[in-house]
């Protein structure tokens, strides 16, 4: 059955409730609205390039923010809780107040002059197109050229240095459209020439390529507009679904890293053909692609051997931004673009966390904010304008499913939640009989198994005598080969033929993999003398933190103990922020001033990690930033398995 949400409506200036509609969660709120017979106005038809449908949240969780509200309504305004109701999905109750703003220039987003409406952000891709009308040469005593024809129709400052590929286009294009041609730069560069008028055809791509995903969106660079976007299984993850794994795949063997290599290429390239043709534009058209990676990916990517990233003192070949033509990776769907490379500061602190830092704007935060993003290679950011650290945090595949039992990838079939009363209740993606436990299944299976009794903060399963349990609890304590397990789901009611379990080895699994988040946390914390009362906002960021309940993640001590209202999810920040350099060369430049300005916190290094590791263990919030205190019993039954974790 379709999960569903309540949507209130209210008056803005009264106060008073106008409508209520209750819709499949998911629905937009422009949507429910009209469900409601509550009108809100969608002048630019519903494709997020006006402010017309401009709502704010009053109460409830709120969903990420689009690239469209951000471009839209500014930082402060998706910050203030204000969306587009046209790009806002419902995803739980919440009261919703119509703020349309008065003066509202419609569809219009960039005008012609290249401004924004007042708030909003502008749009400087840095890839202009220019329409001329030149001459060819005529007179054989002017000594002259093709490009020099060109040249001098152009805007001063266009370097007289281009691609080989449009002197090779130029002879033709030149003598077609009666010499009327459309010539595009990139910053000072031309980067191609074709007859005729093409000023409207701008596009772009921004990219996160992630250890486990890749996700890929293709915008207009004169409006903004997400014109498609795609997701995928990052196809290296055959090799090993963590960075470790994969660099020592491919350690010292170039063949190897070229298999890598050639996995991520042939993906990207098929998401470029795919999206171009959904929204129907030429790949010619095409001009810049950024991408956000963590380091590893990055130099995949671009075929830099990973062999001493894996190896101390986890250095990479280059940290600076990088700027080559989509022919020279090769991207060869994208003849014509660009590609932006974000900068990136460690071995294991890629540009995802830089794009994330510019999504969230926590580098000019007044408050200290931390920003969190749980997967196989988290990472944690904590700071405000005044002082920035970062670290990197290595689950493993845990998250996702990996050395788990009956672990799986959030998809049909997998516990995705789990209720504990006198007996278990599991909530499973796709309303199937369930035939594993996704990530989100998993930390709330524990924090419901330990509230319930079944597991201590150690996270040592129920043995009979030690506490009192429910029998039908107690029953569902089996023997898995040599020690225990919890039945979540029998065989009777799941799918794989078999009871769907967790044993004490995937506890301690979760516990090892959260406490490399926690732990990150933790010295942050501790280095900046930062209380957790003194955090004003935790973000998680990812694909992963979407689905987590903040409440369980709290309880087991993945998160800090801060009122859950502190907590939000901020989407795909990396994602977000390769979007935000893709449409403006500014924050494409305040990637590389960040990188240049923000600590970085080597967690291996630091000799009192392995005690603050060890406590983070503990299955509560009980080790907490205020007070590094003992946790002698996690101690003693995690030591062992938290020396092979790293």
């Amino acid at each position: 059955m379709t999960q569903t949400v309540s949507v209130t409506f209210f008056d803005p200036e009264t106060g008073q409730e106008l409508a209520r509609a209750t819709v499949p969660r998911g629905t937009t709120v422009l949507e429910a609205g009209l469900a409601a017979g509550t009108e809100i106005t969608a002048t630019c038809g519903r494709r997020g390039r006006c402010r017309s449908c401009r709502v704010k949240v009053l109460a409830g969780e709120i969903a990420p923010p689009t690239l469209q509200d951000t471009i839209q309504l500014g930082p402060d305004g998706v910050r203030e809780r204000f969306r587009l109701s046209c790009q806002m999905p419902a995803v739980a109750d919440c009261s919703i107040a119509v703020m349309p703003e008065h003066g509202e220039l419609g569809h219009q987003i960039l005008a012609d002059a290249g401004s924004f409406a007042p708030g909003a952000m502008p749009l400087e891709s840095g890839i202009e197109k220019h329409l001329i009308r030149a001459q060819a040469p005529q007179d054989e005593n002017h000594q002259t050229s093709d490009i020099e024809q060109i040249l001098g129709c152009l805007p001063a400052g266009i370097s007289r240095l281009m691609p080989l590929s449009v002197y090779r286009k130029l002879p033709t294009v030149l003598r077609e459209e009666l010499g009327q041609l459309t010539v595009t730069t990139f910053l000072d560069q031309i980067i191609d020439v074709e007859a005729g008028d093409s000023s409207a055809q701008l596009y772009g791509m921004a990219l996160d390529i992630g250890t486990t995903t890749v996700v890929a969106t293709l915008h207009s660079l004169r409006s903004g507009e997400q014109l498609a976007a795609t997701a995928a299984v990052n196809p290296q993850s055959v090799f090993g679904g963590d960075l470790m794994s994969r660099i020592a795949y491919a350690q010292f063997d170039q063949k190897k890293l070229q298999v890598l290599r050639g996995r991520i290429l042939n993906q990207i390239n098929g998401f470029i053909e795919a999206l171009t043709q959904e929204a129907g534009v030429a790949p010619e058209h095409l001009y810049k692609i950024v991408i956000a990676g963590n380091t590893c990916m990055h130099h995949l990517c671009l075929g830099i051997d990973t062999s001493y990233v894996g190896l101390a003192p986890y250095a990479p070949v280059v940290r600076d931004p990088i700027v080559v033509p989509a022919s020279e990776i090769p991207f060869k769907r994208a003849p014509n673009a660009r590609v932006c490379f974000l900068p990136i500061l460690a071995g294991f602190v890629g540009a995802d966390t830089i794009a994330g830092i510019i999504a969230t704007r926590i580098y000019e935060s007044e408050g200290i904010r931390l920003l969190v993003d749980i997967g196989t290679n988290g990472e944690v950011v904590l700071g405000s304008k005044d002082r920035l650290l970062v670290c990197s945090a290595p689950a493993g595949p845990t998250f996702e499913g990996g050395q788990v039992k009956h672990g799986m990838r959030g998809a049909v079939g997998a516990i995705e939640k789990v209720a504990i009363g006198a007996d278990v209740e599991c909530d499973v993606i796709g309303e199937v009989p369930a035939i594993g436990i996704c990530g989100s299944g998993l930390i709330d299976a524990v924090a419901k198994m330990r509230d319930a009794g079944v597991l201590d903060a150690a996270g040592r399963l129920w043995r009979p005598g030690v506490r009192p349990l429910p029998e039908a609890l107690q029953a569902r304590v089996v023997k898995d080969g040599s020690g225990r397990a919890f039945v979540l789901v029998h065989a009777a009611q799941g799918g794989r033929g078999e009871d769907v379990v967790l044993t004490q080895n995937d506890i301690r699994q979760l516990q090892l993999a959260k406490a490399a988040i926690y732990g990150g946390v933790l010295m942050l914390q501790r280095i900046m003398g930062v209380r957790d009362d003194q955090i004003e906002e935790v973000m998680l960021s990812g694909g992963f933190g979407n689905y987590v309940s903040i409440e369980s993640a709290v309880s087991i001590g993945l998160l800090p103990p801060v009122p859950l209202e502190r907590i939000s999810y901020v989407g795909n920040a990396a994602l977000l922020g390769a979007q935000l350099a893709l449409l403006s060369e500014t924050e494409r430049a305040r990637a590389f001033d960040i990188a240049r300005s923000i600590e970085h916190v080597a967690l291996a290094t630091r000799p009192e990690f392995q005690d603050i590791f060890i406590e983070a263990c503990a299955l509560s919030a009980a080790p907490t930033g205020n007070q590094f205190g003992k946790a002698p019993a996690v101690r003693v039954a995690v030591k062992a398995d938290a020396t092979q974790h790293g």
